[in-house]
């Protein structure tokens, strides 16, 4: 990737320290039980973080449909 210039190497700030990742790797299956395809992702342990030294603020977006509802509702009621 870095020769298509995607990301850039950097160093890690002081005092900090990297976090590792690990592959996690899916069969997909057809409906008659034979492999559709492999899919491989590589995901980051955010497990190992410690809040307070690797983190500080977590935050998610999470509509929940419930909220969507309520929101439309909202919106048509008062045009």
């Amino acid at each position: 990737m870095r020769k298509i210039e995607t990301w850039d190497l950097i160093s890690l700030p002081a005092g900090k320290r990297d976090i590792g990742c690990k592959w996690v790797y899916t069969i997909k299956m057809d409906s008659n039980g034979s492999v559709a395809h492999l899919k491989a992702r590589i995901i980051a342990k955010g497990y190992a973080q410690t809040y307070g030294v690797d983190f500080t603020n977590t935050f998610s977006h999470v509509a929940k449909l419930n909220s969507i509802r309520i929101l439309i509702s909202l919106a048509a009621t008062h045009h």
